[in-house]
C-alpha cells in the first residue's frame, strides 16, 4: 500500500538528513531542532483532530522516561554515530532494535514470553550483528565507535518500547497525543542538556539551506507526519503487518545513501544486515511456523516510540 512504502521511504531517508545535518550542527543541537519541529507538527495535528495532551501526572512521569530513551538519547546517538559512519550503515543498525526489545521485554518488563523460535531468531540476529561489525578484522577506531553509537541508539529504542507497552500503552489517550507529549518532554530535556554540553545552538539563519531543509524534513516529516501515517497503517492493515516496515527501512537507507551521497558498503555489512533481518523475521514468527502474536516492536529513529508499531 502507498502509506506503507511512503513510511519506509521517510524513515529510511532520515539517516541521509542526519548525515547532512551533523555537517554543520552538533548532534545535540540537531536533535533539539528536529524534536522541536516534530513537536510543533504534532501539536498542529492535535489541534486539527481536536485532541488534547494527557493530563494525568502519572502518564507524564512515564512519558518522561520514554522521551529520554525513545527520542532524546537515540536521536542524539545516531547523530554522533553518523559523524563517523555512513548513513546507510546507520540505517542497518536501526534494524537491530527488535533484537534488543525481545530480551528486555522477556527478562526486565515481562511483557513477552521467550519461546524456542524467538531464541533462535535472537541467536541469528546477534550473529548478524557480529558480521556487520566485521569482528574478525579486529575492533577499534572511529568507524567502530560510530557503529557502537548507532547500536546504542537501537538499544535505547529497545528500552523505550517495552517500557511504554508496560506503563503507558493501557492509557485512554490517542497515539498522537502520547507522541506529542513525548516530543514536548524531549524538547525540555534537550533544552537543558544541549547548552551545557554543546553551547548555545546556532541561529537557523546562520545555517545552509541544505541543513535547514534537513532539519525540517527530520522534524516535520520523519518525527511528525510519519507518525500519523504509521498510525493510519496500523488501522488499515493491522499492527503486525504495519510493523514489517522495519524490513524496508534499511533498504531505503542504503539506496538513498548510495544514490545521493555516493556511499559504499563492504561486503560483510549488507550480508550481516540480511542475517539480522532473518533473525528478526524468525523471532517475530514471519519465517518457519507462524503463530498469531503481537510484535515486540521495531526501531526507527524517525519517530517517537509508539505502541504496537515498530519504529517505535
Amino acid at each position: 500500500m502507498p502509506g506503507f512504502v511512503a513510511l519506509a521511504a521517510i524513515w529510511g531517508s532520515s539517516f541521509l538528513f542526519i548525515k547532512v545535518g551533523v555537517e554543520e550542527l552538533h548532534p545535540l543541537h540537531l536533535t533539539l531542532y528536529r524534536v522541536a519541529t516534530g513537536a510543533v507538527t504534532l501539536l498542529v495535528v492535535l489541534a486539527v483532530l481536536r485532541d488534547r495532551l494527557p493530563r494525568e501526572p502519572r502518564v507524564w512521569a512515564h512519558l518522561t522516561v520514554v522521551a529520554a530513551f525513545g527520542v532524546a538519547i537515540p536521536f542524539t546517538l545516531f547523530g554522533y554515530g553518523e559523524q563517523r559512519v555512513e548513513s546507510m550503515l546507520a540505517g542497518i543498525w536501526n534494524a537491530t532494535t527488535p533484537l534488543i526489545v525481545l530480551p528486555l521485554a522477556v527478562l526486565v518488563f515481562r511483557t513477552e514470553r521467550l519461546t524456542v523460535r524467538r531464541a533462535v531468531g535472537l541467536a541469528l540476529g546477534f550473529f548478524g550483528v557480529l558480521v556487520v561489525l566485521g569482528v574478525w578484522q579486529g575492533v577499534g577506531g572511529a568507524h567502530f565507535v560510530g557503529q557502537l553509537m548507532c547500536f546504542g541508539a537501537a538499544a535505547c529504542y529497545g528500552v523505550a518500547i517495552p517500557y511504554q507497552k508496560k506503563f503507558v500503552a493501557g492509557s485512554s489517550h490517542s497515539g498522537v497525543s502520547l507522541s506529542a507529549a513525548q516530543l514536548l518532554l524531549a524538547v525540555a530535556q534537550l533544552a537543558v542538556v544541549a547548552p551545557l554540553a554543546a553551547g548555545a545552538p546556532p541561529v537557523p539563519t546562520d545555517l545552509s539551506v541544505e541543513v535547514v531543509a534537513s532539519v525540517l524534513a527530520l522534524g516535520a516529516l520523519g518525527t511528525g507526519i510519519a507518525f500519523v501515517i504509521n498510525m493510519r497503517n496500523i488501522r488499515v492493515i493491522g499492527a503486525s503487518t504495519a510493523s514489517t516496515v522495519t524490513y524496508l527501512i534499511p533498504v531505503f537507507a542504503v539506496l538513498i545513501g548510495a544514490l545521493v551521497l555516493g556511499e559504499r558498503l563492504t561486503w560483510h555489512q549488507p550480508v550481516g544486515a540480511l542475517v539480522v533481518l532473518l533473525g528478526v523475521a524468525v523471532s517475530q514468527g514471519l519465517v518457519g511456523r507462524r503463530r498469531p502474536a503481537v510484535p515486540v516492536g521495531v526501531g526507527a529513529p524517525a519517530a517517537p516510540v509508539a505502541e504496537a508499531a515498530a519504529p517505535r
